[in-house]
């Protein structure tokens, strides 16, 4: 039996990875307030990989109570540079310190998946990237931020690789879907794993 499949997440980026990849589901944004939950693990100490799959977690939960038997995706993601915990910007002068402070540096990109059906949770991973920003001068960055306008406030590094934000890099390890927050090849192969799409 092919299960109802949700997306709890109002992303249009993860939304488009799933319709993509052939999937059919509904998508339903959680009502989970984030920055609540993720002070006291911070402060905890945990690690951004913890971070991002207990945010994930969260999400599929609040989102499951609402399809009895459906298979929810969860999902977050979390970026780091060093103790550095980063958040999307609020502002475009936020966004300009985001990228300064990326300069000439390597940050890391935590992306997390869990399934959730009803009140278990059935699997959890998290993947992550290394992306290294290029030496970036506050001029660049200014003339870069006027081209892309409010789209570099709707990701936590002020950049979207797949668009101009390529231009801000000069070395990627890693998944592209991990970077883009929703590690694909993993959770196809789970999804095959569960009967939930063709195998």
């Amino acid at each position: 039996m092919t299960l109802s499949l949700v997306l709890a997440s109002a992303s249009p980026f993860r939304r488009a990875l799933l319709e993509n990849a052939g999937l059919i589901f509904e998508a339903k944004a959680a009502s989970i307030d984030e920055r609540a939950l993720e002070k006291p693990l911070e402060d905890a100490g945990a690690t951004p990989e913890t971070v991002a799959l207990e945010l994930a977690e969260a999400k599929a939960l609040n989102v499951a109570s609402h399809y009895p038997g459906s298979l929810v995706i969860g999902s977050d993601q979390t970026m780091s540079l060093g103790s550095r915990v980063y958040h999307k910007p609020k502002t475009m002068a936020e966004a300009a310190d985001h990228l300064l402070s990326l300069s000439a540096r390597t940050h890391r990109l935590n992306s997390a998946i869990v399934l959730v059906r009803d009140n278990a949770v059935i699997w959890r991973h998290v993947s992550s990237a290394h992306m290294t920003v290029r030496p970036l001068t506050a001029a660049f960055v200014d003339r870069h931020l006027q081209r892309v306008g409010e789209k570099a406030l709707s990701s936590v590094g002020a950049y979207q690789l797949e668009g101009e934000g390529i231009q801000l890099f000069e070395a990627i390890e890693g998944d592209y879907f991990t970077i883009l927050g929703l590690p694909m090849l993993s959770l196809l192969a789970k999804l095959r794993e569960l009967g939930t799409i063709d195998a």
